[in-house]
C-alpha cells in the first residue's frame, strides 16, 4: 500500500499535478473535509478507477460554517484519514491550514443566486457561498480533469455544476451515489454526533423519502400532498425537521401544479444538536396527452 504525498502549500500541489501531466495521466480530486467514512471511500475508488493521479483534499472550510454551528468541533482524524486515503490509491493529499486558503485579506467570494438560498440554504445563510468559493479555489489549484461529489450533499451537487457551467471551468462533475448503513441512515460524519437513542430514531429520513417514493409511483403527482407524506413521516421522529421537500432536480424550485421530470425528495432533521440531510431522486414519467 503505497503512502499518498500530503502538500500542505498550493504551488507544492501544482507542481505535483504538473509532473503527473508531464506522464500524460488524468488528474482527479476528491475535495472533503476529512472525517473519512465509506461514502468517501467511494468517490476515492472511483476517482482510481477513472483517472491516473488522484488528489484528495482535506479541508474543514470555516467560510462555509455560521456562528453558531460545529465548526469547532467538527472531526479531525487526519493520521486515520490518511491511512483511509493510502488505502485506496489516492496520489496526493491536499491538507491546508486555513491561512493558506484564506490569507489576510481575503475579500472574494462566489456565490451562485437563488440556488444557494434554497433548501439548506434557507436555515444555512452563506453556506453554500463559502462551499462555492472554496470548491472554485480547490478547481483552480488542483486543475483537475474531473471532480467527485457525493449524492447525499444534492443541493451543494446542484450549485457546483450551475457554478462549473456559468463560469466555463474545464472540470467535468462526476456524482456518485449515496452510500447507506444497513437500516438506510445515509453515511454522515455527523452521524458520530447522535446518542444512542438518536442514531435508532435516524434512519427516519430514509424511511419518508422512500414512502414518499412510493406515493409517487403510485400515481401522486400533487407535490403538496407528497410533501406532506415527508412531513407526516418525519414528525414520528421526535426530531426537529428543518424541511421535507419535493422539487425540480435541477433547479430546486417548487413544482406546480405537477410533479415532473426528475423530482428531488429532500429531507433535513435535527436531532438535538445534531443537523442530517437525506435525499432521493425519482423520475416521473411523461404522462400522456389526452386524444
Amino acid at each position: 500500500m503505497t503512502q499518498p504525498i500530503v502538500l500542505k502549500e498550493i504551488e507544492a500541489v501544482r507542481q505535483a499535478v504538473k509532473q503527473a501531466r508531464q506522464r500524460g495521466a488524468r488528474v482527479s480530486l476528491v475535495p472533503t473535509m476529512g472525517a473519512l467514512h465509506a461514502g468517501h471511500a467511494s468517490l476515492l475508488r472511483a476517482a482510481r478507477a477513472e483517472t491516473d493521479f488522484v488528489v484528495a483534499s482535506i479541508f474543514v472550510n470555516p467560510t462555509q460554517f455560521g456562528p453558531n454551528e460545529d465548526f469547532e468541533r467538527y472531526p479531525r482524524p487526519l493520521q486515520k484519514d490518511l491511512q483511509a486515503c493510502a488505502a485506496d490509491g489516492v496520489d496526493a493529499v491536499f491538507a491546508p491550514e486555513p491561512a493558506t486558503m484564506y490569507p489576510e485579506g481575503f475579500r472574494t467570494f462566489v456565490e451562485v443566486t437563488e440556488l444557494q438560498d434554497l433548501l439548506c440554504g434557507a436555515s444555512r445563510p452563506g453556506h453554500f457561498r463559502g462551499v462555492a468559493t472554496v470548491v472554485l479555489k480547490l478547481f483552480q489549484i488542483v486543475q483537475p480533469d474531473v471532480a467527485y461529489f457525493g449524492q447525499k450533499d444534492a443541493q451543494q451537487v446542484c450549485v457546483i455544476q450551475k457554478m462549473t457551467r456559468d463560469l466555463d471551468l474545464p472540470v467535468a462533475v462526476r456524482v456518485c451515489p449515496i452510500i447507506r448503513e444497513a437500516d438506510g441512515l445515509a453515511l454522515s460524519s455527523r452521524n458520530q454526533y447522535l446518542t444512542p437513542e438518536q442514531r435508532q430514531r435516524a434512519p427516519v429520513l430514509y424511511q419518508a423519502l422512500q414512502q414518499a417514493r412510493e406515493l409517487i409511483d403510485r400515481g401522486e403527482r400533487n407535490p403538496a400532498l407528497v410533501q406532506k407524506a415527508l412531513e407526516d413521516c418525519l414528525a414520528s421522529s421526535g426530531g426537529m425537521a428543518d424541511y421535507a421537500a419535493a422539487v425540480d432536480a435541477e433547479t430546486l424550485r417548487p413544482l406546480q401544479p405537477r410533479l415532473r421530470r426528475n423530482v428531488l425528495l429532500a429531507v433535513a432533521v435535527r436531532f438535538g444538536a445534531t443537523r442530517l440531510i437525506d435525499n432521493i431522486v425519482v423520475r416521473v414519467p411523461a404522462e400522456k396527452a389526452p386524444r
